[in-house]
């Protein structure tokens, strides 16, 4: 209950600075400004937070935690446990669509705030991609990167798809699309897996997709 309790406060220190850097902007705001507005003192605000950069990722770092710990437990299939992590980001991130829209929104404007969203998404690639190396050493390690950069690429698609263009995507439709890139973790091509197609010349390459998948979806 407690680590409960300490979430929803820095979610709504987190959701006062987002709602200052929109208005007044990201650095015209002050760690002071961000303390006023929260209703905490500027030394409780630099116990939850090193600086004011923090503040915007503070989600990431909640979530980040709650998918080290949920892989540090025991799971059968490794590949489909590192899927269900990124569910389970995915679902906070839902939980929390307010501080997540308006994060992006903030991140869009400021170039190092860009910069440290790049550095924060390669820290779940690598965990997902340090699980799996532990979970199973024998696996090749370029299929684990491979994996770990696919199922985190998927998860940021669909999560920007969800802020940006406020496409409905549920936790369901994330589950289904990772399932195929785990399919393909566990069901590597083989000689067999050949697909022949002819188009007339001078066919669109995004007619030639449009087709493939339709028939691709038929088989």
């Amino acid at each position: 209950m407690a680590g409960d309790d300490s979430t929803r406060f820095r979610l709504t220190v987190v959701g006062e600075a987002l709602r200052l850097f929109s208005e007044k902007g990201y650095e015209a705001t002050t760690v002071d400004d961000i303390a006023r507005a929260a209703g905490i003192s500027r030394r409780t605000f630099f116990r939850q937070f090193r600086a004011k950069e923090d503040v915007v990722f503070a989600d990431h770092e909640i979530l980040l935690a709650r998918a080290a710990d949920f892989l540090a437990g025991s799971h059968d299939d490794p590949w489909d446990a590192v899927c269900d992590a990124a569910v389970l980001v995915y679902d906070g991130f839902t939980q929390w669509r307010d501080v997540a829209r308006s994060r992006y929104d903030v991140v869009r404007e400021v170039a190092a705030l860009r910069d440290r969203e790049i550095v924060t998404i390669f820290r779940y690639e690598r965990l997902f991609a340090d699980y799996l190396r532990s979970a199973m050493p024998d696996a090749p390690d370029l299929a684990v990167v491979q994996f770990a950069a696919s199922v985190t690429a998927t998860h940021n698609f669909l999560l920007r798809r969800m802020l940006r263009d406020g496409v409905r995507i549920t936790s369901s439709d994330v589950r289904s699309a990772l399932a195929d890139v785990s399919r393909g973790a566990a069901e590597p091509e083989s000689d067999d897996d050949v697909i022949v197609a002819v188009f007339p010349r001078g066919t669109a390459p995004r007619r030639v997709a449009q087709l493939l998948q339709q028939k691709l979806e038929r088989s």
